[in-house]
């Protein structure tokens, strides 16, 4: 019989536990087997943008990163779930003009900005939002290189497209079991799934990757660096994904997914964690996270930044302190 999701956050008001969210994680370590779970390691779960690490992979491995002369700084937008800031849209629109290509090139589809000053000021401006303001579109401007370095159709989203089919190879390698499906993600590109367990497997050997000398590994331990180095990139001002790995107190690269999903590589553990929040709530999974990494020693408690996410306080709209989002006692 499958565990059943743990009990690993609570939303209270006063004195009470007025919600709770279920979740389940899984950490792993060098040999890829697992140190701690919670929950089911063997749920199979869809990692949504956690799982963008591993989707640039080719990009890297193929050696169309160097054939194009990518930056650090690249690499990590190709990982990232970015805030759709004037950071973020001006670094694709400069890296789709090198690829000598524009945002009709994309099929990532238009978002609005998730920076509210580029937001408002483009409402003011009358101006509508592109395909480079997705928070995905790092990653299409990196399938985008590997499609022109393959030679592949400009459908690259399609799930037999080459892009795609070696997107699964790599997926299916780093997680160590054949994936048993797909979903299509909110940018239209193939979500692949796997078990937590198989997820948090993959992240730690992410971890590890900086001590082999395969070109594979030689390629993820490149996106870890590059994720570490520019959080900015990642994700964005106020994201958990950006903040934590500013506080850490060891190099650690986070990333989060839609529908409560967190992924984090420790290389200095040789570790990685897996973690899904089952009713898909993002406070829950950045609060739970923020736990795990504190449990592991990778984040002070006592750091503001940290209690920002591991235990925010409930305000009213009169800016009350109402009450606080906290992990459950049981957890981690």
């Amino acid at each position: 019989m499958p565990n059943a999701p743990e009990l690993m956050v609570e939303i209270h008001r006063g004195p009470l536990a007025e919600s709770a969210h279920t979740g389940h994680a899984v950490i792993c370590d060098d040999s890829g087997q697992i140190v701690q779970a919670w929950g089911d390691p063997g749920k199979v779960i869809l990692p949504r943008s956690s799982a963008k690490m591993i989707q640039a992979l080719p990009l890297v491995a193929s050696g169309a990163a160097q054939a194009f002369g990518l930056k650090t700084e690249q690499l990590a937008l190709a990982c990232a779930s970015h805030q759709g800031a004037p950071l973020h849209v001006d670094a694709v629109n400069a890296w789709l003009a090198e690829l000598g290509m524009s945002d009709d090139d994309l099929r990532c589809g238009p978002e609005v900005s998730r920076d509210k000053a580029l937001k408002l000021q483009m409402i003011r401006e009358g101006k509508c939002p592109c395909q480079a303001h997705n928070n995905c579109s790092g990653k299409h401007a990196g399938f985008l290189t590997f499609n022109k370095h393959l030679g592949g159709g400009a459908e690259y989203c399609a799930p037999d497209h080459p892009v795609q089919r070696e997107v699964r190879e790599l997926f299916e390698t780093v997680t160590g079991m054949e994936s048993p499906g797909f979903g299509i993600d909110g940018c239209s590109a193939p979500n692949f799934a796997t078990t937590m367990e198989g997820m948090a497997r993959a992240m730690a050997w992410y971890a590890n990757a900086h001590k082999r000398p395969d070109t594979l590994s030689k390629a993820a331990a490149q996106l870890v660096e590059a994720m570490i180095a520019f959080p900015e990139h990642v994700a964005g001002q106020g994201r958990a994904c950006t903040h934590l790995m500013r506080a850490a107190k060891e190099p650690v690269a986070i990333k989060t997914g839609a529908e409560g999903y967190f992924v984090a590589i420790l290389p200095e553990r040789g570790m990685g964690l897996a973690l899904k929040i089952t009713d898909g709530a993002t406070r829950a999974a950045d609060c739970a996270v923020a736990a795990l990494l504190v449990q592991l020693g990778v984040l002070d408690e006592a750091d503001p930044e940290v209690q920002r996410f591991l235990c925010p306080p409930i305000h009213n709209r009169a800016g009350i302190e109402v009450g606080r989002i906290a992990t459950a006692p049981s957890f981690p």
